[in-house]
């Protein structure tokens, strides 16, 4: 339900039939963010100091994102409107730019150096002054025009991050550029350059070197080239521009499937607390001609997912966004977030930049694919299958491809243990509906997706750095390196996801040491209230209060559990709980099924993995696959006759 704060005007179903958002809704959402920010501005409006934990580049800079994210948001507003705004809105970000470059205020912003924060920021302001000139720039003071050049020259010749960084350089230059001051135009073409290394066809780039996918890929990677594209204009982009179309136009193909029916984006990767900036290149590809798709799906889409944060809390009751997903949730936030990062959000107000005579705010709503039918979609770029069902309107994201860290010296297996964990990239599924345990805290954070060897006192082995094997159709793989405490020896542990009707099967190859414990958990799920739970023979589920449930249920290789008395079954199997580790809500659980003594050397399990808002019965889901298992190779039949070998 819509917070009645919010002030939006009624619903048009006529027009948008499926979420009843317009233009309207979407102008009227960014005047209450930007009207929340005022109360937390300094006196001369050069930052917003907003409540909520400092980020570790300190209050200053903090301030500054306040100015320069919610200055985005204010220039898509401006521009799309063609000046006719509130005019404080304006009055307010041009005298933030006086008194942010004025070395003698106290507001000063802090001087562009070597890859510092500051960077990220002046990316912001160089965009919003290109799209707002006429109404900003343009009618600046000349000394106050020469103190923002000035302040912006810190990039010429400058170091940044060598990832999707690079490209706020880019931008930054080309302002320069535009309004004719010094750049230099080599920053600009290697930056350039440099990105082409990182593209990995059919849409997808990595930000920076590795494995690194995830939201970056539109909200940066994307969207920053095609910006700079507006700065330089179609005589001086070297035929760049139309490579960048045609890329964002494949990307986005397969981007509509990243989507619940309720609007939620599947929950993966670093900066979720930026939200709905997750719609940046889906109203790019409109705006740069560069999309192949249709008006209304494209209003569908990004209205059904400004709407699914509004409904849920998004902005708070301030009017201010926080450092979270829904509510305020830290462990989903990285230590360079402050409290006004959230508001890279900007970037999802990106279509006010279309006319409102514009196809894509005229044109009537069109379905999401998930709500016409199913949806099986490989994606072998970053490894990922993601896998829709309509009745429930939810998407499994399953992962064989992205562990964001940096590529390994050699493939072997004992170099390949090397690297980070993060929950919100090692897990092998995630989904619109759930979220990974994620507090620094959480017993339960090392069960949910992922299969691990216990060590004797039960610390998990970790998947840091995902290798991966196969993505095609409804099959995907991979393997990571297992170490376990005082054990010099790596455990290559491969596993293969295989989709079938709503569901997942997974077979895993483990290798391990005598006598130790598998362990596997399904989707955590999260919710104000406590979840139920329970277990049995071979399986474990376990059910929020809204219905949602997630379940697994060994099919092969887990000892009693998969086919001994129930006894011993209810030692394999059981549910998992935290509470304040999951960012879906307080009360979390994940069922999981353990295996106790392995024989040493390698094994086979199979399991099936259901996340469902429908009734799960776990003794009847064994008995719709079947499973034949050899050294060689695994072979699954199901009810309908499909043949599955792994």
């Amino acid at each position: 339900m819509t917070p009645p704060f919010l002030h939006l005007p009624p619903t048009d179903r006529l027009l948008s039939s499926r979420t009843g958002w317009t233009r309207a809704h979407w102008e009227a959402s960014a005047d209450r963010m930007l009207d929340a920010l005022v109360p937390y501005a300094t006196p001369g409006f050069a930052q917003y100091r907003l409540p909520g934990r400092a980020s570790w580049s300190g209050v200053v800079s903090d301030g500054l994102e306040g100015y320069a994210r919610s200055f985005l948001m204010a220039a898509f507003r401006i521009a799309g409107a063609r000046g006719d705004v509130e005019p404080n809105l304006i009055e307010r970000y041009a005298q933030g730019l006086a008194t942010g470059t004025d070395p003698a205020s106290t507001e000063a912003w802090p001087r562009l150096t070597d890859c510092s924060q500051q960077m990220v920021e002046a990316a912001s302001i160089a965009v919003g002054l290109h799209e707002t000139r006429p109404w900003i720039w343009d009618k600046l003071d000349t000394r106050v025009q020469e103190r923002v050049v000035d302040w912006f020259s810190g990039f010429v010749g400058g170091r940044t991050w060598d990832n999707n960084w690079r490209l706020f350089q880019v931008v930054s230059e080309q302002f320069l550029a535009s309004v004719g001051a010094p750049y230099s135009r080599s920053d600009i073409e290697s930056n350039l350059d440099r990105i082409e290394d990182w593209y990995v066809g059919d849409g997808w780039y990595t930000d920076g070197d590795g494995r690194n996918f995830d939201y970056y890929i539109g909200w940066a990677m994307h969207l920053y080239p095609l910006l700079w594209s507006r700065m330089a204009g179609p005589d001086d982009d070297g035929g760049r521009t139309e490579v960048y179309r045609q890329r964002l136009s494949r990307f986005l193909q397969d981007y509509p499937h990243f989507f619940g029916s309720d609007g939620a984006p599947v929950h993966q990767g670093r900066s979720l607390t930026y939200r709905f900036a997750a719609l940046a290149p889906v109203w790019m590809g409109a705006l740069a001609d560069g999309t192949p798709l249709a008006p209304g799906l494209t209003r569908r889409l990004a209205s059904g997912t400004l709407r699914h944060f509004v409904e849920r809390g998004v902005p708070d009751e301030r009017g201010l966004l926080t450092l979270g997903w829904y509510d305020t949730f830290l462990p989903s936030t990285q230590p360079y977030s402050g409290p006004a990062s959230p508001y890279w959000a900007s970037k999802g107000f990106l279509g006010l930049l279309l006319p409102a005579d514009h196809p894509v705010w005229t044109e009537r709503e069109l379905p999401l694919p998930i709500e016409e039918s199913d949806q099986y979609t490989a994606l072998p770029a970053p490894g990922w299958l993601l896998h829709a069902t309509r009745h429930d309107g939810i998407v499994r994201l399953i992962n064989h491809g992205s562990d964001h860290n940096p590529p390994a010296a050699t493939d072997d297996t004992t170099d390949a243990d090397t690297g980070e964990e993060d929950p919100h990239y090692a897990k092998l599924a995630y989904s619109t509906a759930t979220a990974p345990e994620s507090a620094p805290h959480a017993v339960a954070r090392a069960v949910d997706g992922h299969l691990a060897l216990l060590a004797p006192d039960g610390t998990p082995s970790r998947r840091r750095r995902i290798h991966p094997l196969r993505c095609e159709d409804r099959v995907a793989s991979s393997w990571y390196a297992a170490r376990l405490p005082r054990d010099d020896r790596a455990y290559r542990i491969e596993t293969t996801s295989v989709l079938h009707g709503p569901w997942e099967i997974r077979v895993h190859r483990v290798e391990a040491p005598e006598g130790a414990v598998v362990r596997e958990g399904g989707h955590a799920v999260a919710h104000a209230e406590r979840p139920f739970s329970s277990s049995g023979p071979g399986w474990a589920l376990t059910r929020t209060a809204d219905g949602l449930t997630s379940a697994v249920v060994a099919l092969y290789g887990w000892d009693a559990a998969a086919d001994g008395t129930p006894e011993e079954a209810a030692e394999g199997a059981g549910v998992a709980r935290d509470v304040q580790s999951n960012a879906y809500g307080p009360h979390s659980a994940i069922p999981y099924l353990r295996s106790d003594r392995h024989p040493g050397g390698r094994s086979i399990h199979v399991s099936l993995v259901a996340l469902s808002r429908d009734t799960v019965h776990p003794q009847a889901l064994r008995e719709s696959v079947a499973v034949r298992a050899d050294d060689e190779s695994v072979v699954l039949t199901f009810l309908d006759g499909t043949t599955v070998e792994v």
